[in-house]
């Protein structure tokens, strides 16, 4: 009899070689494959005529091969076996990427069930490498799981490794939510969800075990941030006495916003407390999040204590230091940067001169939580861009003062209600007021044919003395017809020969990045060719226009965030959204981003369309194994967890009474020291 914790190798059909591939996706043991859930299913009892099939969805047909596979080489590392299928109703185009000997199964004449992606329209329609099998005539599939892959991982390798799994979780995985619970919300038991997550009869058995999963994780979640909060606040935190900061405001270079003013006065009055602060300031982009992360390191200076600034780019990070040294220079305070490409001596100079304390302030990036980092005395923390920083990075950078104050900042603006779940470790704070003077940025979602009209638009705006922002999904051409980097940026210097177009990716040296980025703010590059590494906080106030590619690939709030680097300056700005001829559902998201600039709205409509196949196998940044994405939808049972969880805790702080239910905590918090 299989055992939970027994290795993938105890799988029939799961060799050394298959084995190291599913550790790399952190599948080791049957229990990892048992809580690898599926991102989708295939619903192979709803067979859906050809002519029927919608533009994005995914969909399954009963067809007959019309057409003997053909291979198609497109470069190397890439081969197209392609093939024509149809039905009574219609023809489709069938497409496999690398994959030649799966395409090769098939017979022409012989009728199978396919299952895949619907892309393209009219004659250029066609299934993305679907799955396939033989059915007799009349008959159907099942409720087929789908999980999230790797290179040389398969369907078939993790249905083998979850059957294994289930056949090993009789009487090894016992329930750990009290029972007053599933009986007060009608939630099924934990064996009964488990099977069905991963072989449901019906859509509606997985309906029901997903309502479950979402409680679960939640009232997980919510338990243990509640805890965090709890230890946290217990311990005694440095006391700043003098919380005046008249010279700061005096030293700005514009007045502040009603709402600046009170987040800092909310900062100011926890830091008077004697207990360590732990606040989120959430607002839309440009609200001014950075003057409130400097009210906090003037506050922590001329208290006599250090303070750092960690910001999840270098990019980012080199910009801060030069907008904010000035400012603190001015009011006496000294400050340095810190970046993981720094060379070793200049990395040893930092290093000195934040252990002695001559570095009042530091700004830097996750170089900050490194073991050799010594500082004298850290008052006060802020992480820039909260959805970039787990719990577990926060606790390691909090354990290099003694309880400094902490103040996370994010641009991904959420429903009140929601961030109090999501970040129920914390206090929140929101600016809700934008600085007078920014314009709106204008909005326009476009489809392939307007293509010569926009290039025409980039060269005027660059004529007029702005620069252009281009954005694309990919950074080198893949397996899905999406744009990427490092051919956009040929296309566009053929198509605009006399424009200085410069590249920028992830994947290059930080070197080489800050070189690009430097020059383009200095406007030594009219395009700057991107993927999103620009989507955060980046500021040349130059760069009046955003032209995203591919823009129906991406969220809503990524596509606000991307549209937020431009309309930073005096001239009018403005934003390009590809993806208009996507299908009715990319034109219906894109409508959204031209209607509105208001990041709240924009959030709340985002999560109102991510749909319940993006559930599972999401992780949100920041939070501890989260596998939730339809946070809209679960909102109300969002809120239920979320009280629940308060109840328990109240009552019962250690969960000692819950020893299951404080394991799982446990577990999902591995990170913290806080359950040890």
């Amino acid at each position: 009899m299989p055992a939970l914790y027994d290795s993938l190798l105890s799988v029939s059909g799961i060799g050394p070689k298959k084995a190291a591939l599913l550790e790399k996706m952190g599948l080791r043991t049957l229990r990892d494959a048992l809580e690898y859930y599926p991102r989708s299913y295939d619903d192979r009892t709803r067979v859906i005529p050809i002519a029927e099939l919608r533009e994005g969805e995914r969909a399954c047909i009963r067809a007959v091969v019309g057409t003997t596979p053909a291979l198609h080489r497109i470069r190397k590392g890439m081969e197209l076996t392609k093939c024509t299928v149809f039905d009574d109703s219609g023809t489709i185009g069938i497409t496999f990427f690398n994959n030649r000997y799966y395409a090769a199964l098939l017979r022409e004449g012989e009728e199978y069930l396919f299952c895949g992606i619907v892309q393209g329209q009219g004659r250029m329609r066609q299934l993305v490498s679907p799955v396939y099998e033989k059915k007799a005539p009349g008959e159907n599939g099942g409720i087929v799981p789908v999980y999230s892959l790797a290179a040389g991982v398969t369907q078939r390798d993790l249905i083998k490794a979850t059957d294994a799994a289930l056949a090993a979780v009789a009487g090894e995985y016992p329930e750990f939510l009290p029972g007053y619970l599933l009986a007060e919300y009608q939630l099924p038991a934990l064996q009964y969800t488990i099977a069905a997550i991963h072989r449901p009869q019906t859509m509606e058995e997985v309906a029901d075990a997903r309502r479950r999963m979402v409680f679960e994780e939640l009232f997980l979640l919510c338990c243990g941030l509640q805890r965090i909060k709890a230890v946290w606040r217990e311990e005694a935190g440095i006391v700043f006495q003098n919380t005046d900061l008249s010279a700061f405001w005096d030293a700005l270079p514009f007045p502040p916003t009603g709402a600046q003013r009170r987040a800092v006065e909310e900062i100011a009055a926890d830091c008077r407390k004697g207990c360590a602060m732990n606040r989120l300031v959430q607002g839309d982009v440009g609200s001014g999040k950075t003057v409130v992360a400097a009210a906090l390191c003037v506050l922590a200076a001329q208290n006599g204590w250090q303070a750092a600034l960690m910001a999840p780019t270098e990019i980012l990070a080199a910009q801060h230091e030069q907008s904010l040294a000035p400012l603190f220079a001015a009011l006496g305070f000294s400050c340095v940067l810190l970046t993981g490409s720094m060379g070793a001596a200049e990395k040893r100079e930092k290093h000195a001169e934040i252990a002695s304390g001559k570095a009042q302030i530091v700004i830097g990036t996750h170089a900050l939580i490194q073991k050799d980092v010594e500082f004298r005395n850290l008052g006060a923390v802020v992480a820039d861009e909260q959805h970039r920083f787990g719990v577990g990075q926060r606790a390691t950078l909090r354990q290099k003062g003694g309880q400094p104050h902490t103040l996370v900042m994010s641009a991904t603006p959420i429903p009140r209600t929601l961030a109090l779940i999501l970040y129920g470790d914390l206090d929140v704070s929101v600016l809700d007021e934008l600085p007078p003077g920014r314009q709106p940025v204008e909005t326009y979602a476009v489809g392939e044919k307007m293509r010569p009209r926009i290039y025409r638009f980039m060269e005027k705006q660059i004529l007029d003395g702005g620069q252009v922002y281009v954005v694309c999904p990919l950074v080198e051409e893949g397996e899905l017809p999406l744009k990427s980097a490092e051919q956009h940026v040929l296309a566009l210097r053929r198509a605009l020969p006399h424009r200085r177009v410069a590249l920028l990716h992830g994947r290059m040296k930080q070197a080489d990045k800050d070189a690009v980025m430097a020059a383009f703010s200095a406007g030594e590059a009219d395009i700057l060719v991107a993927t999103t590494v620009i989507e955060v906080g980046v500021n040349v106030p130059n760069a009046n226009l955003m032209v995203v590619e591919d823009g129906d690939r991406f969220g809503l709030s990524q596509l606000h965030q991307l549209r937020g680097r431009v309309g930073r300056g005096k001239r009018q700005s403005y934003c390009i959204l590809f993806g208009k001829d996507k299908g009715e559902k990319a034109r219906e998201r894109l409508k959204i981003l031209c209607g509105t600039n208001d990041g709240f709205e924009i959030a709340r409509a985002d999560l109102a369309q991510r749909g319940p196949g993006d559930f599972f196998g999401q992780r949100q940044h920041g939070l501890p194994a989260l596998y939730v994405a339809d946070l809209a939808a679960d909102l109300a049972l969002m809120q239920s967890a979320r009280e629940e969880a308060e109840r328990l805790l109240a009552d019962d702080p250690g969960m000692e009474h819950y020893p299951e239910l404080r394991a799982r905590v446990e577990r999902m918090f591995r990170s913290t020291e806080v359950f040890n």
